[in-house]
């Protein structure tokens, strides 16, 4: 067997990053999603692709935040392992798979290829995450009524919200966060998430219960890919009222208010409680993802 070659594309040869068969259906998931052809690479053995990586980030990134699209061919998981090593950047890689890819022996297989590649060059699972998408033949959620939002122009609010918020938490990027520096760099994370998406500062909303009380945080966002719930976030002395549902449901009439055709939502797979307001919200699991750490 030959050594592979890895190899850097650019825009007189994309096209190679498109000869690899397609087994996950990535490249319906990025439909609305632009790669940018530098930063796609491929790995070769004689001449054809044996895997591929496309690395991600915002228009304005002068750096990918992250790899979110990987494939490998059955057989090939140290070509795999040898396209991630040799990056020059080195970030969290996304695997996105088909819902339900677990009980399909092809999808099951597919995944464990490109899951064998990247634990070969080092990276570790980190959390699987459930991708949910509204659409209007869902129905809008119905809207308890039960709190009073209103938009607030300090971002000290949020911060101290999401000290608290994250204080308890089942996010594992947010523990993961935690672990690095403290619910400081936890609250710090969020805000420069909010303040990285495209859509205005001042959709941002905070939530009161009818005393007054502050009861959480919810930001409608829109990512480069489109609309989404960017974050849900309950106090924790406001838990145990099924507020996030309230919540959720407020944000996701405030983005079709905003014409919004769809709505984008993610949450970990082992956050039951937020996973059971999304059900509830009418919004379907569509895919799942796994995020791995790089060593």
């Amino acid at each position: 067997m030959t050594d592979v070659v890895i190899r850097a594309l650019g825009t007189s040869d994309a096209e190679l990053f498109d000869t690899l068969p397609d087994p996950l259906g990535a490249r319906e998931g990025h439909r609305l999603t632009r790669h940018r052809p530098d930063w796609k690479r491929v790995a070769l053995r004689d001449g054809r692709v044996v895997a591929r990586g496309a690395w991600w980030g915002g228009p304005d990134d002068s750096e990918p935040l992250s790899v979110n699209w990987f494939d490998v061919a059955e057989g090939e998981e140290e070509a795999g392992a040898a396209l991630l090593r040799s990056a020059p950047w080195q970030v969290e890689l996304e695997l996105n798979l088909p819902a339900g890819w677990r009980d399909d022996p092809a999808l099951r297989a597919a995944a464990g290829t490109r899951v064998t590649a990247a634990r070969k060059a080092g990276y570790e699972l980190l959390v699987e995450r459930l991708l949910y998408r509204w659409t209007p033949a869902g129905g809008l959620p119905e809207q308890p009524g039960r709190l009073q939002f209103r938009a607030e122009p300090d971002d000290a609010v949020f911060f101290d919200a999401l000290r608290r918020i994250h204080s308890v938490t089942l996010d594992a990027h947010a523990l993961k966060a935690i672990e690095q520096g403290g619910l400081d760099r936890a609250a710090q994370q969020e805000l420069d998430f909010f303040h990285w998406c495209p859509s205005p500062r001042e959709w941002w909303q905070v939530a009161y219960t009818a005393q007054g009380d502050l009861a959480g945080i919810h930001i409608p966002a829109h990512n480069p890919s489109g609309p989404c719930i960017g974050f849900i976030g309950v106090l924790p002395e406001q838990r145990g009222h099924g507020y996030a549902y309230d919540l959720l449901a407020e944000c996701t009439h405030f983005l079709v208010g905003q014409g919004a055709e769809f709505v984008a939502a993610a949450t970990d797979l082992g956050n039951f409680p937020m996973a059971a307001n999304f059900a509830e919200a009418g919004f379907p699991v569509v895919k799942e993802r796994l995020n791995f750490d790089p060593a």
